[in-house]
C-alpha cells in the first residue's frame, strides 16, 4: 500500500472534499484532545452522513486493500498467535489469515501510525492490512480472545505477585497484580453495562471459570481466554473487597452491595456469594437507577387492563397481589403502583428485601433478618405508623400473610407479592399458609399474575410466515390467523444478533367478583376459581400473549417459552415456517 495523503486518498475515492477534509480533521483533532474517542475515519464517515462500514468498504479500492466481513470470517490460531493480545487490544486491531509469509490484519484506520509500527513491529514480518469497521473488531476481539484477555496477559506478566492471591485475609499483594485484577473485575461491569444485562455469574467450575450474563432474562456465556482460571480466587477477592465483604471468610455465603458510575449511570450492584465445590460462584444483580422510570404505561397493559388498575389500585382498603416466579418484574409492577397513586395526601410505606429502588416521597424500609427485622415484624410496626398505603415485599409466611390481610381489613391498601404460576392459585396458596377463607375472600381485591417476554427488534424486525397448523396446535386463535402479521427479528448489531431488544409484560388480571368470593370461602380449586374468572372476561397469560403478537411486540415462539405448561415445544425453524412439535 503506496504513502498517499489521506486527505488525496478520499478525495480520490469522493468521499472528501478537501475542504471537508481540513474543517473535520481540525474538529476531529478538538474532540481528540478533550478525551473524545473513536478512529478518524469513523468520526469522518458519521459527519459525512455514512455509516463506517459504508464508507470504508468505498474507501478500500482507494487503498487497494480489502474490506472484510468479520461476522462471516473465520481466524485461525495460528494468525491469532503473531501478533500479542495486549497489541491487538491496544490498537483495535485482529490478525486474520498468514499468506505467503505475510500476515494479514484487520483494521478500523489504516493511517494511524502508531499502531502501524506496534503491529509490524510485534508481527515480526511483513504486514497486509484490511478494512473493518471499528466496533466489528472489538467484536472479533472479544469472540476469539475473550473479554479482558488483554488485561489477563498483564496479570500473567508477574507470577510471583499471583501466588500471593490471598494471604491472612489482606488484599492482593503487588501493585501491576492488583492494578490488572481491578481493571479486569472493571471490564466485566462495563461489558455487562453495555449489553444491558441486568446480572452477571462468576460460576466455578474443576477446569474453569465461567462468566454469564443475563440479558432480557436470557443466559449467554461469555467468552472468555483459557488462563482465566488460574485467576480465580484473585478476581473473586477483588469483587468481595469492592462490595465490602470478608474476604477471608469462604465457608460461608455473603451478601454486599457496590455502587459505581459509568458513563454518568448511578448504577447499584447487589453481590451474594455462595460456597460451591470449586471454589465460591458470585452474583451480581445490576440495577440502573437512572433509566428507571416507573409508570403504568411502561408495564404493557391493553387498554382495559390500565382501567381496572387504574380503578384497584386507588381504593381506601383490601390487597392486590401480584405473583409469578422470580425475575417476572413483581416489583417493577409494584414500583410503578406506587409511583402512580404517590401524592403529598397519602403516607406510603413499604417494607422491601432488599430495597431495589429508592422512590422520592415514600418511606421504604429494608429488611434485617440478622437483627430481628423480618416482614412480619416491619409490618406489624408499620400499621403503627398511621399509612395509607403499605407494600409488602413479599408473603413467605403464614404470620405476614395474616398481618397483611387484617392490614387490609383495617382501612388500609396494601400491595404485596406471591410465588404462584398463575393469579387463581394464589387464594390456595394463602389458604394453604394457614389463613382462613373467609379472611383470603373479604380482604383480597384482585390478583395479578404476570411474566416478561422479550420485544421484537425494531431494527431488524420482519414478517414471518408460521405454519396454520402449528398456531392452532399451541391455541392461538384461528379467527385471528390470517389477520395477524407474524414478525421476527432476524439479528443485527443494535440487538447482538438476538432479534430481541428489550422486554414487556404480559398479564392476566384476576379481579374478586361476588361470583368468585363464594367459591374462595368453599375452598374451590384453582381450576375452578379461573374458570369462572375467565368467562368474566380475564384474558390468560397466553392469550395475553398472543395480543401482543398481534401488535407485533414479541414472536409466538417466545410466548410458548414463558407460558408452556403441558405441551413441550421445540419452537420455530427456519424462516418461513413452524413444525409443530
Amino acid at each position: 500500500m503506496s504513502f498517499t495523503p489521506l486527505k488525496t486518498v478520499l478525495e480520490r475515492a469522493g468521499l472528501l472534499t478537501p475542504a471537508q477534509f481540513e474543517h473535520w480533521n481540525s474538529a476531529w483533532r478538538g474532540l481528540r484532545d478533550s478525551g473524545g474517542t473513536g478512529t478518524r475515519l469513523a468520526f469522518f464517515a458519521r459527519e459525512s452522513g455514512a455509516s463506517e462500514e459504508a464508507f470504508l468498504q468505498k474507501l478500500a479500492p482507494a487503498l487497494g486493500c480489502s474490506y472484510v466481513d468479520l461476522a462471516k470470517a473465520t481466524i485461525p490460531p495460528e494468525a491469532r498467535k503473531r501478533i500479542s493480545t495486549k497489541v491487538a487490544f491496544q490498537h483495535n486491531v485482529i490478525p486474520l489469515a498468514e499468506e505467503s509469509g505475510a500476515l494479514v490484519v484487520a483494521v478500523s484506520d489504516p493511517f494511524d501510525g502508531a499502531m502501524l509500527s506496534g503491529v509490524q513491529y510485534d508481527a515480526r514480518g511483513p504486514v497486509v492490512l484490511a478494512l473493518a469497521p471499528s466496533a466489528e473488531i472489538e467484536k472479533a476481539l472479544k469472540k476469539y480472545y475473550g473479554v479482558g484477555a488483554e488485561t489477563l496477559d498483564e496479570m500473567a506478566e508477574d507470577d510471583d505477585a499471583i501466588e500471593l492471591e490471598i494471604d491472612g485475609g489482606r488484599e492482593i499483594t503487588g501493585d501491576d497484580q492488583d492494578a490488572s485484577v481491578i481493571k479486569f473485575v472493571n471490564q466485566v461491569i462495563w461489558e455487562a453495562f453495555k449489553d444491558r444485562a441486568t446480572d452477571i455469574h462468576f460460576e466455578p467450575s474443576e477446569d474453569e471459570l465461567r462468566i454469564r450474563y443475563r440479558i432480557d432474562g436470557i443466559l449467554h456465556q461469555t467468552p472468555l481466554p483459557p488462563q482465566i482460571k488460574r485467576y480465580q480466587a484473585a478476581l473473586i477477592s477483588r469483587i468481595k473487597v469492592m462490595a465490602g465483604m470478608n474476604i477471608a471468610e469462604k465457608r460461608l455465603p455473603q451478601d454486599g452491595r457496590i455502587n459505581v458510575r459509568i458513563k454518568g449511570e448511578e448504577i447499584d450492584i447487589r453481590v451474594s456469594t455462595v460456597p460451591t465445590v470449586w471454589g465460591e460462584s458470585v452474583s451480581l444483580r445490576l440495577l440502573l437507577r437512572g433509566k428507571i422510570f416507573f409508570s403504568l404505561e411502561k408495564l404493557g397493559f391493553g387498554a382495559d387492563e390500565d382501567a381496572v388498575i387504574r380503578e384497584l389500585i386507588v381504593k381506601p382498603h383490601g390487597i392486590v397481589l401480584v405473583t409469578g416466579p422470580t425475575g417476572s418484574g413483581k416489583s417493577t409492577s409494584l414500583y410503578a403502583f406506587l409511583s402512580t397513586i404517590n401524592s403529598v395526601t397519602k403516607r406510603i410505606i413499604t417494607i422491601e428485601e432488599p430495597v431495589e429502588y429508592e422512590l422520592k416521597g415514600i418511606n421504604q424500609i429494608p429488611v434485617r433478618s440478622d437483627i430481628g427485622l423480618t416482614f412480619a415484624v416491619g409490618l406489624r410496626h408499620i400499621l403503627r405508623q398511621d399509612p395509607n398505603v403499605v407494600m409488602v415485599g413479599e408473603i413467605r409466611d403464614s404470620e405476614t400473610a395474616e398481618i397483611a390481610i387484617r392490614a387490609s381489613l383495617t382501612g388500609h391498601l396494601v400491595f404485596s407479592t406471591l410465588h404462584t404460576n398463575d393469579a387463581s392459585s394464589a387464594f390456595t396458596r394463602l389458604i394453604d399458609m394457614g389463613i382462613e377463607p373467609f379472611l383470603v375472600a373479604s380482604s383480597v381485591e384482585a390478583i395479578m399474575a404476570q411474566r416478561l417476554v422479550r420485544t421484537i427488534c425494531p431494527h431488524c424486525s420482519r414478517p414471518q410466515k408460521i405454519d396454520r397448523e402449528y398456531l392452532l396446535k399451541v391455541g392461538f386463535p384461528e379467527d385471528e390467523i390470517d389477520s395477524t402479521d407474524f414478525r421476527k427479528g432476524v439479528g443485527c448489531e443494535q440487538c447482538r444478533q438476538l432479534g430481541y431488544q428489550g422486554r414487556t409484560g404480559i398479564h392476566e388480571l384476576l379481579v374478586v367478583t361476588e361470583a368468585i368470593r363464594p367459591l374462595v370461602m368453599n375452598r374451590a380449586s384453582a381450576a375452578a376459581i379461573g374458570d369462572v374468572a375467565r368467562r368474566q372476561g380475564m384474558r390468560t397469560l397466553r392469550q395475553d400473549g398472543w395480543r401482543k403478537v398481534k401488535a407485533g411486540v414479541t414472536t409466538v415462539e417466545e410466548v410458548l417459552r414463558v407460558t408452556q405448561t403441558e405441551e413441550h415445544v421445540k419452537g420455530l425453524i427456519g424462516d418461513d415456517k413452524a413444525v409443530v412439535p
